[in-house]
């Protein structure tokens, strides 16, 4: 069964980056009546932009070419950790730091009005959201474990949940932004990078899609650290099983939530993560330390 394990865990590590991407690309276009691309068509583009050098501003500095490997590096390093689960996961949000920080500055590098608007953003939901993931992994770190009764139970999906929307914040996906339009009042992510192209995009999109398949896998993860029931019986092969299923569930889920939501106030956003972490507390001092 340890072979079939590193099979699993192999074929998470490799596949689930551009496979979850492609998922809820799919899943948005069918929810709303339309084909949507194929499910590897971010492959196609990376083949695409990965032969085109890329084009830098006249004021940028070498920083703007080491940016986008920084990115993809520290999401190669925290998707590994997630997955074979080699370190702590309190490694994963310093990682995930380092990539937001490389971000930014390639996005200040390059001095355009667009990149500024896109970083005090960025900042924003990152200031609010961190605070919660840290606080979550802090909880599956611990060892604080929910006994397996309805109560527990119920009280596990709040906290979940609560996860869960700080990962959406953290993503900039709905309703903290949308990553499908290219307006100066709505983007985050997109605004940041509007001066990469070939190589450099490449780079930066990898790095995101690492960084989104990480907090997928984490979630899951951290449901089942949080599981007196999954701790005690299951082989780690089912869990590992339990975690790839979970994790494409969090895929579709995401697809269809991007078509029927919208992107919400800025003023809505410090109001509801703020009150996400003051629950995810509550939530938190509720579970029975065994």
């Amino acid at each position: 069964m340890e072979n079939f394990n590193q099979l699993i865990l192999i074929l998470l590590f490799i596949f689930f980056p551009v496979l979850s991407l492609g998922i809820i690309r799919k899943v948005r276009a069918r929810a709303q009546g339309r084909k949507g691309p194929p499910l590897f068509q971010n492959l196609y583009d990376f083949s695409r932009l990965i032969q085109k050098k890329p084009i830098d501003g006249l004021n940028s500095s070498i920083y703007a070419e080491i940016a986008p490997l920084i990115v993809f590096i520290a999401g190669l390093v925290v998707w590994s950790i997630v997955v074979y689960e080699w370190s702590s996961f309190l490694l994963i949000p310093f990682f995930l730091a380092i990539q937001r920080v490389a971000t930014i500055g390639f996005a200040m590098e390059t001095g355009t009005s667009f990149g500024g608007l896109g970083t005090s953003r960025e900042i924003l939901l990152s200031v609010s959201s961190e605070p919660i993931l840290l606080f979550s992994i802090l909880a599956a770190q611990t060892k604080l474990e929910i006994g397996f009764s309805i109560i527990g139970f119920m009280l596990g999906i709040l906290f979940l949940g609560a996860l869960f929307i700080a990962i959406l914040a953290e993503l900039a996906r709905p309703p903290f932004d949308d990553p499908r339009t290219h307006l100066e009042l709505t983007m985050v992510h997109e605004a940041m990078l509007l001066e990469a192209s070939g190589r450099t995009l490449v780079f930066f999109d990898l790095g995101y899609q690492l960084k989104m398949a990480t907090l997928f896998v984490l979630l899951i993860r951290i449901g089942l650290e949080h599981s007196k029931f999954a701790n005690t019986i299951l082989p780690k092969y089912f869990e590992n099983l339990i975690t790839v299923a979970g994790a494409l569930s969090i895929a579709f889920l995401i697809g269809y939530w991007e078509s029927i939501s919208v992107r919400r106030k800025w003023s809505w956003v410090a109001e509801i993560l703020g009150m996400t972490f003051l629950i995810l507390i509550v939530l938190g001092s509720l579970v029975n330390l065994k």
